[in-house]
């Protein structure tokens, strides 16, 4: 009976841990966004080195995607998560030191921090809490997306209305990082290695896969618009003369509305023999969001456009991730398909913040990046009801 508890304890402990960590995951990339404007005329930056703030850690994604099961193998999944947390508060309070140079290098740190989180704690998850999946995947979802909502909503208020500098505004969500370093430190008495596959390795065929590329492509263009709103939403607003606090609770409203799509797609996806009528649905209420946003410039009407961005993307990002398990055979290629699609998908994402902050620069409008917006929402829906379709990729 001692045990059982014991056992019980360890369970929730775990579980906390695993929240507290989700809760860390989009606030570093979402605190940031409404402040860019106040940081780029602060330390003279341009629109294209501006964009490269929300590109960086995409980038660290991409490449270290490849090197977590690596590091996992080697020294250990609780060690690596630990040491990942440790980087991800230096790297917030590095950031917030108030130096171009402290701004990029901190945002490698937790880049390269939040990568390794990324890829280790879904197979945490599928290895510790075997009953229920499900509900904990459900948990850590809505926790990351709502803490990342939070702080969308409240980084600029904090300069505006309490008094705060941008550093400190940015460097007061080191503090949470803490908290998850504390509530995670107990799992170092655990030193477990899960083997995680990252889908590049000799054996598999995944490469050679038509299926496999195109879910990947899938994953990283749901990823680019989801980014690309992050970074130039808010900048986006602005043009249309809404106010900064306004358009920040915006880029906090389009997350919420992450929440209730990322639960039920994925519920109604898993249950049916083909997705194509969801996808669908997904990228034509993200195309109408994009409309949206390029033809009206009303707060209401804009506030509208912008829920359906989030729902759009929460659609997307569901099917994206369904699409692992959906399209594969063994527990092993889904893994390998997850590593592989996530890796090539950051690296197309991390395409979009500097590339559309580069475009702005260019022609000194937004209409290009509605454009391509556009066009993105068409190859999206090609090669997601391709993805859509019953098959597997071997």
């Amino acid at each position: 009976m001692n045990e059982k508890l014991q056992s019980k304890g360890g369970q929730w402990l775990l579980l906390l841990g695993v929240l507290i960590m989700a809760a860390n995951l989009r606030v570093p990339l979402t605190s940031i966004s409404p402040l860019v404007s106040l940081i780029s005329k602060q330390l003279n930056m341009s629109l294209g080195t501006t964009g490269m703030i929300t590109t960086t850690p995409l980038l660290a994604f991409a490449v270290f995607s490849t090197i977590a099961p690596l590091t996992e193998r080697k020294f250990g999944l609780e060690r690596v998560i630990f040491v990942s947390l440790l980087l991800l508060a230096g790297g917030i309070f590095l950031r917030s030191q108030g130096s171009q140079w402290a701004l990029f290098s901190g945002t490698i740190i937790i880049g390269i921090a939040i990568a390794h989180c990324n890829v280790l704690v879904p197979s945490l998850v599928k290895r510790d809490f075997k009953k229920n999946p499900g509900l904990v995947t459900g948990l850590y979802s809505v926790t990351m997306n709502t803490f990342g909502a939070l702080a969308s909503g409240i980084s600029l208020p904090l300069v505006t209305s309490f008094g705060f500098t941008w550093q400190q505004s940015l460097g007061i969500w080191g503090i949470l990082a803490i908290l998850a370093i504390v509530i995670w430190s107990p799992q170092l008495k655990k030193h477990s290695v899960i083997k995680i596959e990252t889908g590049f390795n000799e054996k598999s065929n995944l490469l050679k896969s038509t299926l496999a590329w195109k879910i990947s492509i899938f994953m990283g263009l749901q990823s680019l618009f989801f980014y690309v709103a992050i970074a130039w939403l808010p900048q986006i607003l602005l043009s249309k003369g809404i106010g900064e606090e306004v358009s920040g609770v915006m880029l906090a409203v389009l997350q919420l509305f992450l929440v209730p799509t990322t639960f039920v797609v994925s519920i109604i996806a898993g249950r049916v023999r083909e997705q194509v009528k969801l996808t669908v649905l997904g990228v034509s209420i993200l195309l109408m969001g994009v409309l949206g946003i390029s033809l009206f410039n009303s707060v209401g009407l804009n506030f509208v456009a912008v829920s359906l961005i989030g729902a759009g993307c929460g659609f997307c990002f569901s099917l994206a991730m369904m699409f692992f398990n959906l399209r594969t055979n063994t527990a092993s290629e889904a893994a390998q398909l997850s590593g592989m699609a996530q890796s090539i998908g950051y690296f197309l994402a991390s395409t979009g913040p500097f590339l559309f902050g580069l475009m702005y620069e260019m022609n000194h409008s937004w209409s290009s990046t509605y454009l391509t917006l556009i066009l993105l929402c068409l190859i999206l829906l090609v090669v997601g009801i391709a993805s859509a379709r019953e098959g597997k990729v071997s």
